[in-house]
């Protein structure tokens, strides 16, 4: 299903499958940014024609905005879908740097006002609380994932070297609070709530959204190893269940 606007092309490129990961290469940022936006709706229209709603989980960062922003052009029945977060940094949901403003000023708009999008954190609400809120909202099991990788190979709020890498990997519930304290890639936002791999199994559909030569020689080092403590963006690809397809332009 092709969102209104998009402009008439194919996938560019070749088109990797080692059998845990399929890679869509596109030639320029404009088909990267229409490519994967219709992937992303085209199998959230597949969950609502067998299901009465369906559930989408999206990351932050500065990357997908611009997917995000062509997503909320695709006519799909947005009234039927929940939006919710891959992570949260321990914020309001207004603040400039969260990931839920983020989503509110690139996909809910134009046709995609019309989804319920989750927020995690609240005025007023403990830390705890939000971590609980989160795995609550995922007692719907998302369809749809979509992931981003930064330069240190983290994922969601996952990161190299952070404190309980470990516990937060081999965790159960769909969430967890993290203290990424001791990892640069965090920043100055160390407490969080990211999604697990456990949050991650369950989906149909896993697409890892990247750009650039330093991300896909950094995603050639991922697959040479299974090991999500050096880099936890191989759960990606690690954790049992759907197979991921990875957007990458350069």
């Amino acid at each position: 299903m092709t969102p209104t606007g998009a402009p008439a092309f194919g996938i560019a490129g070749g088109i990797g499958d080692d059998g845990r990961m399929q890679l869509h290469a596109y030639e320029s940022a404009t088909q990267w940014t229409w490519g994967a936006a219709i992937a992303i709706s085209s199998a959230v229209a597949r969950d609502l024609e067998h299901n009465a709603r369906a559930r989408l989980l999206l990351s932050g960062g500065k990357t997908p905005g611009p997917v995000y922003a062509a997503l909320s052009k695709s006519p799909i029945a947005w009234d039927r879908v929940d939006v919710a977060l891959v992570d949260e940094r321990w914020l309001l949901p207004d603040d400039p740097d969260s990931n839920a403003r983020l989503l509110r000023e690139s996909l809910i708009q134009n046709k995609a006002q019309k989804a319920r999008l989750e927020t995690i954190t609240r005025a007023g609400r403990p830390f705890d609380e939000a971590v609980s809120t989160a795995n609550l909202h995922a007692r719907q099991p998302a369809g749809v994932v979509v992931l981003g990788m930064g330069d240190d190979g983290h994922t969601a709020s996952l990161f190299p070297g952070m404190v309980d890498l470990e516990g937060a990997l081999s965790a159960s519930s769909p969430y967890v609070g993290v203290d990424a304290g001791g990892s640069p890639g965090a920043g100055n936002w160390q407490r969080r709530i990211s999604l697990t791999p456990a949050g991650l199994a369950p989906a149909h559909t896993r697409i890892l959204l990247i750009r650039g030569e330093k991300k896909r020689a950094l995603l050639d080092r991922l697959l040479q190893s299974d090991d999500a403590t050096e880099f936890p963006a191989r759960i990606a690809f690690t954790t049992p269940g759907a197979k991921l397809h990875v957007h990458w332009c350069p």
